[in-house]
């Protein structure tokens, strides 16, 4: 059945007009509340402890320039985000995902920090690499990880000496050069993982891991390992 028009066609052009104004509101409060600062009644302010925050209640982290925004401790949520780790340490269940630590709540699962000792497979996707003392750390969302060889994880670290103390700088040729870019839309677990498996590769080729101080091998050559793995698995690589 053929549906047409009645309407004048100035009638018509006014309901066409008004629909793409508010298709426009949409998409600029749907940026407005996933992008980072920026001005709108759904954008970001501050909290009562004068942080950041974006349009969703997620708190700045900027310490070590890290720049994410992250859920405040605390938050509760009824189901787990999608492509998210379990973990169990001391008896608790603890669920990783995005760089946020969850565990079970009384409405479903609550933001908390994870216990010191607890061991994980990938960094979490989005990390600064901060050296203290000579030894690197690896730093999101207020949690500090260093590798562990012995157990072939990242293990999740007491915070290094006093944490508002500036970082120090790499020892020379530490330095993360790599700029990595998702040629094929991989999220951000994906991301990671892949980076963790190319570094594993390029350090067991080359000899040298850069996330330990004074590693043999050449970093030059760890480089062109690491760029070709990812490359490999659809990355562009600069």
């Amino acid at each position: 059945m053929r549906i047409t028009s009645r309407l004048p066609v100035w009638v018509l052009g006014a309901l066409l007009m008004g629909g793409a104004m508010l298709a426009g509101e949409a998409l600029a409060q749907e940026h407005g509340e996933h992008g980072r600062e920026g001005p709108g009644r759904e954008g970001p302010g501050r909290d009562g402890l004068g942080r950041s925050m974006d349009g969703r209640g997620q708190v700045l982290d900027s310490r070590y320039n890290h720049g994410r925004f992250y859920p405040p401790m605390g938050t509760s949520i009824r189901a787990l985000p999608e492509g998210y780790r379990p973990y169990f340490h001391g008896g608790g269940r603890f669920y990783f995902a995005g760089g946020v630590w969850y565990a079970p709540g009384p409405a479903g699962f609550v933001v908390v920090r994870p216990p010191f000792g607890l061991v994980v497979s990938v960094l979490p996707p989005y990390y600064s690499t901060v050296w203290i003392g000579g030894i690197p750390y690896y730093y999101a969302n207020n949690v500090y990880y260093t590798w562990q060889p012995d157990q072939n994880g990242y293990v999740v670290a007491e915070p290094p000496g006093d944490p508002n103390a500036p970082a120090q700088p790499p020892p020379p040729g530490s330095q993360e050069d790599l700029i990595i870019y998702p040629k094929n839309g991989q999220s951000s677990e994906q991301q990671a993982a892949d980076r963790y498996e190319c570094h594993r590769w390029a350090k067991s080729q080359t000899g040298f891991d850069p996330t330990v101080a004074g590693s043999g091998g050449d970093r030059n050559n760890y480089n062109r390992a690491m760029s070709a793995c990812l490359q490999a698995r659809g990355y562009e690589v600069k």
